[in-house]
């Protein structure tokens, strides 16, 4: 809280203004204002000190310093109440109707009394209700119709691969067609076309039956 610097009063004199009652060994700086009301009284106990600017007003009541108060500078002090004794308010405080125990402290600018100004509690939103979600009614079906159970695709026997049927060596092969027939040519045959190729090889083979012939002779 920012306070403003005092300022020193040039008016030295004290300012009393209805009943006020001040004891003689109590102190009082220039420039303090002490002023009650009608039907009202201030009164300074023994050893109190008031500081230099103090405003003291009572009002609809009495208003009493106890004794070795110290009010500081420009304290303001409205209303009736009491200050305990030996009581120490800061500079710059302000108490309206004030009610302070004995051996009180108040820091410098503090503000006791004021009723319109009252701290009030910020209202919370309520939270909003929990929504819950519809429930589904639920439709009980008749005990004669069960629930038709659900279609299932047919199932398609796995394909077999056909096997040709076995080839048995009885059978004959079968003759393409278009081509000719092989020719299958006896001993007979091999020893006309040998000796057709090769007309010597009858003289050849006859010579070495010749010799045969005389070795198996001779011996």
């Amino acid at each position: 809280m920012y306070l403003s610097p005092l300022q020193l009063s040039s008016n030295s004199q004290i300012l009393m203004s209805g009943d006020v009652v001040v004891n003689e060994s109590a102190a009082i700086a220039p420039g303090v204002i002490l002023q009650a009301d009608p039907g009202s009284r201030i009164s300074i106990a023994a050893g109190a000190c008031i500081g230099m600017g103090a405003i003291l007003h009572a009002r609809e009541g009495n208003l009493d310093i106890g004794a070795g108060v110290i009010l500081g500078a420009g304290v303001l002090v409205v209303g009736s109440g009491t200050i305990g004794a030996n009581a120490c308010i800061g500079a710059a405080a302000t108490l309206i109707n004030p009610c302070i125990p004995q051996m009180q402290i108040l820091p410098a600018g503090s503000l006791i009394g004021d009723s319109s100004r009252q701290v009030v509690a910020e209202a919370t939103a309520p939270e909003p209700p929990a929504v819950e979600p519809p429930v589904q009614p639920q439709v009980d079906r008749p005990i004669d119709h069960p629930p038709e159970p659900a279609p299932t695709q047919p199932q398609t026997p796995p394909e077999t691969a056909t096997e040709p049927p076995p080839i048995t060596a009885t059978d004959p092969p079968a003759q393409e067609a278009g081509k000719m027939p092989t020719i299958l040519y006896g001993q007979a045959h091999i020893n006309h076309l040998l000796g057709t190729l090769f007309p010597h090889r009858q003289a050849f083979n006859r010579s070495q039956e010749n010799g045969q012939t005389l070795s198996g002779g001779s011996g």
